[in-house]
């Protein structure tokens, strides 16, 4: 997992709606990165579903905000279209992101052991580096608290 202070890992990924992101060339905006385990389950919904409702905020600070999680690009056009969703969703189907972010890691629910996405979120500032990180994300007030923390940039 990278640390704060470290060079963003970059990439380029499909997003929602078609085309592709690349990191690297949103600079100098800061970016919000979040990370999600599934499309359409109670605690993602809610989690990008906050974060759409501040997104004008995010952009009246000049920061944008992007989702990620494994499912593909369909999905995640089907989850943004039945939730009203606002924030793009970015598809890290072969899960290299995942890793260079350190998000990746084995879970276990009911006593079964798996892997999955540990609900993370990465602030980055206008040079690329990461300057805030939140670990095992709890969804009530996590993007209020990334806004505070973006428009303090």
């Amino acid at each position: 997992m990278p640390d704060i202070s470290d060079q963003a890992p970059d990439f380029t990924l499909p997003r929602d709606g078609g085309g592709s992101v690349t990191l690297s060339k949103l600079r100098p905006a800061p970016v919000v990165l979040f990370f999600y385990p599934r499309d359409d389950t109670p605690g993602c919904t809610t989690e990008n579903k906050d974060f759409s409702e501040l997104l004008d905020q995010f952009a009246a600070a000049g920061v944008q905000v992007f989702g990620i999680s494994k499912e593909d690009v369909a999905s995640h056009d089907k989850f943004r279209d039945k939730h009203g969703l606002r924030a793009p969703l970015l598809s890290d189907a072969e899960g290299t992101v995942c890793e260079d972010y350190g998000v990746w890691k084995e879970k276990s629910m009911y006593g079964k052991k798996f892997f999955g996405i540990e609900r993370s979120t990465f602030l980055i500032d206008a040079t690329g580096r990461i300057v805030k990180i939140w670990s095992k994300v709890k969804v009530p007030g996590h993007a209020e608290e990334v806004l505070a923390a973006a428009k303090a940039l």
